[in-house]
C-alpha cells in the first residue's frame, strides 16, 4: 500500500482549510494494542465535546503536539533536537523498524518552558481502525519521538495541519506496520518546511490559548 504513495502532503506556502484543527485533554489509556503489537505507542485523547470531530474524515493525519511535562520526566532534561531514533519500537513482527529524522519543533517561549511544556511533530489516527474492529471512534496520536518514560495524565495539545491517508483495512500485521511507516516519513518530510512549523499555532499548543 505505500508504493505510489505522496511523499509531501500540502503545499508549500502552509497548510490550507479546514486546517489546522485543535483539539486537547489529558493523555489517557488506550487499547494497548499500540505498543505492544504493532510496536507504536499512542498517547490518546478523549473526543468528546470537540465539535470537528464527527464530521472529519476517518484517516491519518499529522502535525504538531505540546505536551506539558512533570517535572521529573526526563524528557524535560533532553535538547529539543532532530530525532533519529525510530519512534517505533520493535517487534517480532517488526524487529527492525526504519530510523527516519523528524524535524526540530519550535521552541516555545522560556515561561512555557519552564511550565513543562514541549513540542513534538507527531501523526494522529482517527476512526474505528477496521484491522481491529473497533466499535468506538478514537484519536490515537503517535508523537515522532522516543520518550524516556510515558506522560500519562499530562496536558496536550495537537494542532492538526494536515491529512495523509483514508483509513484502511490490511490483510496483514506487516502490511499495517509498514503503511505506518511510511504515515511517519510523509508527516516527517511534509512538516519539514517554512510554512509548516507550526509557529501561528504556539500559543494554542503550549496553554496560553484555548
Amino acid at each position: 500500500m505505500s508504493e505510489g504513495r505522496p511523499q509531501i502532503i500540502g503545499p508549500d506556502s502552509g497548510p490550507e482549510p479546514p486546517f489546522p484543527l485543535r483539539m486537547g485533554g489529558k493523555v489517557v489509556s488506550g487499547f494497548g494494542r499500540g505498543s505492544k503489537e504493532l510496536g507504536i505507542p499512542t498517547a490518546n485523547i478523549p473526543v468528546e465535546g470537540v465539535s470537528w470531530i464527527e464530521t472529519a474524515e476517518s484517516g491519518v493525519y499529522f502535525g504538531w503536539a505540546g505536551i506539558q511535562l512533570p517535572p521529573s520526566h526526563p524528557d524535560l532534561t533532553r535538547k529539543n533536537q532532530d530525532s533519529t531514533a525510530p519512534s517505533i519500537n520493535p517487534t517480532p513482527t517488526n524487529p527492525s523498524p526504519q530510523s527516519t529524522t523528524y524535524p526540530s519543533a519550535p521552541s516555545p517561549p522560556s515561561a512555557a518552558l519552564e511550565k513543562g511544556w514541549r513540542l513534538y511533530p507527531m501523526v494522529m489516527s482517527i476512526g474505528y481502525n477496521p484491522f481491529y474492529k473497533n466499535t468506538v471512534r478514537s484519536a490515537e496520536v503517535h508523537i515522532l519521538h522516543r520518550f524516556e518514560k510515558d506522560f500519562y495524565g499530562c496536558e496536550m495539545r495537537v494542532s492538526i495541519l494536515g491529512f495523509i491517508r483514508k483509513e484502511l483495512d490490511y490483510v496483514s500485521l506487516e502490511a499495517l506496520i509498514g503503511d505506518i511507516e511510511t504515515d511517519c516519513r510523509v508527516a516527517g518530510a511534509s512538516l519539514d518546511r517554512e510554512h509548516w512549523q507550526g509557529k501561528g499555532e504556539m500559543n494554542y499548543l503550549t496553554g496560553e490559548e484555548d
